[in-house]
């Protein structure tokens, strides 16, 4: 498939972090060994992309425990529902944060009676089990997406939702990674997704690297590329599906999703189960993550506006379920969703 992308690793006493940030001119890993520094790395964006920063978070858990092994009992797990506690302050948008570090928190509780080492065991075991299961789950979104995708289409994407959001094939460019181990060749058209441009710097690396036919356009040029009938479907990621299917994803994505609507363009999400958050009604209730000025002002060392200048920065956008020809999850596809037919599939899934 050509470039394998590992952006969250377990190493036994410290986690191997892909820094983003430096991407696509530098690959560099960083050694997590603390909280304090899986938090920094969640928050700066070195690891990103909701399922990946769950599975970052559960590795988070399990390396800052191994250090309170020799404590109490009742010193070792205040400590682990702190650090539960605290890695959740990261980002509040991503739904799998707060998935992720749920399991850690049950393991925890169900193993408060044994030994820490026997906890500390059960927790390490728990955060490798929540990486599988991502990695199984963008397999099987792939192969679930290609039941709605042909041979020979242009896709559209907006942001990363690759193996360096998650883990292995991804969400969204699940199926254009394995449709090319399969002999199904999409062309890729990649939003640069601004400010921080993951689309440019992140997800035509990953495309390019596979050896699939990606071009790279500014945000605002898909509504061109739509009229001129060069786009046959959107594909997207999400960082959290509220319960009657309206989706969280990074800024642009509701704008690229309305222009969808008016050219009759399918517009899909692809994403876990785990995004999904029957405990949010609505996207109105999804909290949207600010993010600092200088990320527009002076993105990558460059101002590009006025000194003082306001500004308004959020992360992500939330797509209403109208504008959603279908979720694309693990599970299943969910064609029109809302409240009904994704409380279904969850109860199917259990």
């Amino acid at each position: 498939m050509g470039k394998t992308i590992k952006p969250v690793e377990w190493m036994g006493d410290y986690v191997k972090i892909l820094d983003q940030t430096l991407l696509p001119e530098t690959e560099k890993f960083m050694e997590i060994r603390q909280a304090e520094q899986m938090w920094d790395a969640i928050k700066r964006l070195c690891v990103r992309g909701a399922p990946a920063i769950g599975v970052a978070a559960g590795y988070g858990v399990a390396v800052e425990m191994q250090r309170y092994t020799d404590r109490t009992p009742e010193e070792y797990h205040e400590k682990l529902k702190n650090v539960v506690e605290y890695l959740a302050t990261s980002r509040p948008t991503a739904v799998n944060l707060f998935w992720a570090l749920d399991r850690m928190a049950e393991t925890g509780m169900a193993n408060q009676k044994e030994p820490n080492a026997v906890c500390q065991k059960a927790l390490e075991n728990e955060a490798k089990a929540i990486e599988k299961y991502e990695e199984a789950a963008c397999v099987s979104i792939g192969e679930n997406a290609l039941t709605l995708l042909k041979d020979g289409m242009t896709l559209l994407t907006h942001c990363n939702a690759g193996g360096l959001a998650t883990v292995h094939y991804g969400t969204a460019l699940s199926p254009m990674l394995l449709g090319r181990e399969k002999g199904i060749h999409f062309k890729v058209y990649a939003d640069e997704t601004r400010p921080l441009l993951q689309g440019a710097r992140l997800t035509a690396w990953e495309l390019y690297h596979a050896g699939i036919d990606v071009t790279v356009i500014t945000d605002n040029m898909a509504g061109m590329l739509m009229k001129q009938g060069k786009i046959d479907a959107v594909i997207v990621g999400c960082d959290r599906i509220a319960a009657n299917g309206d989706a969280a994803n990074k800024i642009g994505t509701y704008s690229v999703a309305v222009l969808a609507k008016h050219h009759n363009i399918p517009f899909y999400v692809a994403g876990p189960v785990s995004t999904i958050d029957l405990t949010t009604q609505t996207g109105d209730e999804i909290p949207i993550e600010e993010r600092k000025a200088d990320e527009v002002t002076c993105g990558f060392g460059k101002r590009t506006a006025p000194e003082g200048v306001k500004v308004y920065n959020p992360a992500f956008d939330v797509t209403p379920h109208e504008l959603i020809t279908a979720i694309i999850t693990e599970k299943g596809v969910v064609k029109n969703p809302n409240e009904e037919k994704l409380a279904a599939l969850l109860k199917k899934e259990k």
